[in-house]
């Protein structure tokens, strides 16, 4: 299952967003996306969990919670068209 996870604080790198999710369960890939010009943090990622029941604990329970500074916003990854 993919999670889109928003708000990140612009010094947050792959490494700690994957370290966070790995308390939920095994987490397959993380994708922190960084501005084409600047190579910095967009401030905005996507996770690749392998249960997708795990996941769904890990938005319900880090949506809103305080990461770096700021409230995190995690969903479901919406597919792109």
């Amino acid at each position: 299952m993919n999670i889109y996870i928003g708000n990140l604080n612009y010094q947050v790198e792959e490494a700690n967003v994957q370290q966070m999710l790995e308390d939920f369960g095994p987490v397959v890939s993380v994708k922190l996306i960084l501005d084409r010009d600047t190579g910095r943090s967009r401030g905005f990622a996507f996770v690749e969990m392998e249960n997708a029941e795990d996941a769904n604990r890990a938005i319900k329970e880090l949506n809103g919670a305080d990461y770096e500074g700021r409230a995190l916003v995690l969903r479901e990854a919406r597919p792109r068209d």
